[in-house]
């Protein structure tokens, strides 16, 4: 699999695009009575959804470098992953959808989605297909006990 961008700079060119959006765009600003409760909830998640996902694959001694897949040494299946094949990915879109709340354009929602979209396409279903070749039977099993996302 050759990566093309890094997840985390997929992420910051997703922010820097809400960004600009919200700046530019003369439609779409909203807020609402707890939009920043909200906001910090999302932000809170993110963190601790983040951190705990990386200590898993840490504690199983796995790969976290999302460029060589093919270094994976164990499939991780417990903790949060019971719940979400990928919570890393999840924490990122967290963030994301916080800091469009942040932001307060209705429109960032659109970016969002789309970093779901290049998420599944260009990173998470290369990162499958090793997967399914490394661990055939379970990886297969996992996938249709947990979503992809939540």
């Amino acid at each position: 699999m050759k990566l093309k961008i890094p997840p985390l700079v997929v992420v910051i060119l997703f922010a820097g695009l809400m960004f600009i959006l919200a700046e530019y765009l003369p439609v779409g600003y909203f807020d609402f009575f707890g939009r920043s409760y909200l906001m910090l909830f999302f932000f809170a998640m993110a963190g601790v959804i983040g951190v705990i996902s990386l200590a898993q694959f840490f504690r199983a001694s796995t790969t976290i470098n999302p460029s060589t897949p093919s270094n994976v040494s164990t499939l991780v299946t417990r903790g949060l992953y019971k719940y979400s094949r990928n919570p890393m990915y999840l924490a990122l879109l967290l963030l994301l959808l916080g800091w469009g709340l942040y932001l307060g354009n209705a429109f960032n929602t659109l970016l969002a989605a789309g970093f779901v979209y290049y998420m599944n396409a260009f990173q998470i279903i290369p990162e499958e297909e090793v997967l399914f070749e490394k661990f055939p039977k379970e990886f297969q099993k996992y996938c249709v006990g947990v979503r992809r996302w939540f």
